[in-house]
């Protein structure tokens, strides 16, 4: 948060005018505090128009702007927190204790352009091509688009939105935002949209992850594992098919996963597919691929955009054999879709005409929300301020009832819940095999971000080392010591773990290890390594990784106070670096009842700086009441710097010898 005496913003990651052009277009949102945005589809569907625009328009700078005398409260910030997350809002949120309440347009969008030129204010609920018409007129908004940016799947979106909402360190819980579930009764699976991290996460009814689909932000089909999402809300499955139906809301889609091939691919928007094969990967990369002259014109893409189009849609329910309703948040637009073709049938406006189609469905997980809030255990805040808090019609997609429970998410306190029919207890899902879901992506360091010795690009400390080695295969094993008043809530597995080596040395993985004990690696054979590796691996984007069994740590493990991980390296003379991150999930120590006490341990492990994140905790710690059962995802980030000297001589001087030697590393982690 930059906070100054009588305003503060919210959601700025590197201070709020290097994100500005202060001589560019500014499109605004301005909103009075006590005009609650939670429960209210009002100003829910202004904040989707901003970011709608913003979209179409990725060089306009956009910010929202709450005034009102409480800015300075818990319950304001935590309110705008709150949205940010749930809403996805990338854009920053400027909280004023500045008074406009004489404003004769009340609640309404600014357009305006630099410091000098007139505003022109819209209504909230105001057309948004009116403001789109007042912005063809800006010559900012016809400049060639910017560069380095992925193109989306989307037509009419410029660009994919891969920048995501910054509430600090909270996305390092092990859910983040579950936005909705379904299930497969008969086959025992807890479909879990994990919204904010991309991804949908499977488990049974007892909470074991079986399996994971995505693997970052953006807009790509693919096999599980490199598939990508963004902010993915509804699903629905289909028995007969065995796939899952999936929204894929800031993408606009509809996307489907198959299970018996293990591949997510694009139901709607309906568009000419890429091949799959190497030498297609291979022509992608490279630039080479052609495109449609249609799509070269970023103004024509523009305005040749179809109103009807599907827009940050949320629900999704099966109406019919080959039809699929999916609607926004509230139900005031919704698209019937054909599940066959991907093709838009029809277009529905207003919540009532909705309802009409999927009436006996809404009121059947109406009646579930109704059993929660009048049998649900007292204890806890979670589920009791469902229905207080939001709309039922926006919780239909994250309720469902598997076998005797009623499964829920609870968005607050980033949790799945599930209650009990026969005993009314409610209680958490605790979630184990944590190890399916991989090495978060924001964990890994990217291949530029590794260039600079003892300089971290990332968000997370890292820990520096430099030791001189010799010749051949050297041994490291890494010990790291827990936070204190935590324990660990899962082993760490091989999956959780990343390696790279850059420079004059070769990781070597387990598999490899019997073969490669004595061979030294030279700079040629490295680099058609990695051309190698580049071609033929799934997750092309990323440096090659180096995977084992999962194989747990120590089967003690809620008793350890240290883990530990190795790695092996094939060094040759020069100098060389050994990039590794792992993620260990964490809780609270058993021992730490008060509830306070819980709170400032989290705060800790989370690495509280922000505003927001002191927010958000709070906002989290409210509604657990024992904060115990969070699991937090702890990043361990090691760079060891080892410098090589000459193999030492043989007996002749041709003769070179390779040798063995072994490191320990000791990490303490705060």
């Amino acid at each position: 948060c930059d906070a100054g005496k009588n305003h503060c913003w919210l959601n700025a990651v590197n201070g709020i005018w290097k994100t500005f052009n202060q001589e560019g277009i500014y499109l605004v949102l301005l909103y009075q505090s006590h005009e609650t945005l939670d429960g209210d589809s009002k100003h829910s569907a202004a904040f989707r128009k901003l970011k709608y625009l913003h979209q179409r328009y990725p060089h306009l700078n956009v910010f929202a702007m709450q005034y009102g005398s409480g800015i300075s409260s818990l319950a304001t910030q935590s309110q705008a927190v709150r949205t940010i997350m749930e809403e996805y809002i990338t854009f920053p949120i400027l909280l004023s204790d500045k008074d406009f309440t004489n404003m004769a347009n009340g609640a309404c969008y600014l357009l305006f352009e630099g410091s000098k030129d007139h505003i022109i204010f819209t209504k909230l609920d105001g057309d948004p091509e009116l403001m789109i018409r007042g912005m063809e007129g800006f010559s900012a908004l016809s400049a060639e688009p910017i560069e380095n940016v992925v193109e989306s799947g989307v037509p009419w979106q410029k660009e994919e939105v891969v920048k995501e909402p910054y509430v600090g360190s909270l996305r390092n819980l092990l859910l983040y935002h579950p936005g909705g579930l379904s299930i497969d009764e008969d086959g025992d699976r807890i479909f879990i949209s994990d919204s904010n991290h991309h991804r949908i996460i499977i488990s049974n009814g007892d909470g074991v992850i079986l399996d994971c689909i995505g693997s970052s932000p953006g807009f790509e089909d693919g096999e599980f594992e490199s598939a990508k999402l963004l902010h993915p809300a509804a699903s629905f499955y289909h028995a007969a098919e065995d796939c899952l139906y999936i929204v894929d809301s800031e993408n606009h889609a509809v996307r489907k996963a198959d299970f018996g091939r293990r591949f997510l691919e694009t139901v709607y928007p309906v568009f000419n597919k890429k091949g799959s094969g190497v030498w297609s990967w291979i022509i992608d990369k490279l630039g080479l691929t052609k495109e449609d002259a249609s799509k070269k014109d970023d103004t024509s893409n523009i305005q040749d955009f179809d109103a009807d189009s599907v827009v940050f849609p949320w629900h999704l329910l099966k109406i019919s054999e080959d039809d699929l309703l999916v609607a926004d948040r509230s139900f005031e637009t919704s698209w019937i879709l054909s599940m066959s073709t991907g093709e838009k049938k029809n277009i529905v406006r207003g919540r009532a005409e909705a309802m009409e189609l999927c009436q006996q469905m809404i009121d059947e997980r109406h009646a579930l929300l109704k059993d929660i809030h009048i049998n649900g255990s007292s204890g806890d805040k979670g589920h009791s301020n469902l229905l207080e808090k939001i709309p039922c019609n926006e919780l239909v997609s994250s309720i469902s009832r598997f076998r005797k429970c009623i499964v829920f998410c609870d968005t607050d306190g980033q949790r799945v819940q599930k209650h009990d029919l026969d005993t009314k207890e409610t209680s958490n899902i605790h979630f184990t095999n944590v190890g399916v879901l991989g090495l978060p992506y924001w964990f890994v360091c990217r291949l530029e971000k590794v260039s600079t010795w003892g300089h971290s690009a990332g968000q997370f400390q890292d820990h520096n080392r430099k030791v001189n080695v010799l010749p051949g295969r050297c041994n490291i094993k890494v010990s790291v010591d827990i936070p204190v008043d935590t324990e660990l809530a899962t082993p760490l597995v091989e999956s959780c773990i990343w390696r790279q080596v850059r420079g004059s040395g070769a990781g070597i993985s387990e598999s490899d290890a019997q073969d490669t004990t004595s061979e030294k690696v030279g700079i040629a054979q490295q680099w058609y390594d990695e051309i190698d590796n580049l071609a033929f691996s799934e997750a092309a984007e990323e440096p090659a990784v180096i995977k084992g069994d999962d194989k747990p740590a120590d089967e003690s493990h809620q008793d350890q106070k240290s883990v530990h991980f190795t790695c092996a390296v094939n060094v040759s003379p020069g100098s060389c670096e050994l990039v590794a991150s792992a993620a260990l999930y964490l809780r609270v120590d058993r021992t730490k009842a008060d509830h306070e006490d819980q709170k400032a341990v989290i705060k800790r492990i989370l690495q509280c700086q922000g505003h927001e994140e002191h927010v958000g905790v709070e906002l989290l710690t409210e509604n657990h009441r024992d904060a115990r059962d969070l699991v937090i995802m702890k990043p361990v980030h090691l760079r060891l710097r080892m410098e090589c000297a000459d193999h030492p001589a043989g007996t002749t001087n041709k003769e070179t010898i390779s040798t063995e030697s072994s490191l320990e590393i000791s990490i303490t982690l705060e």
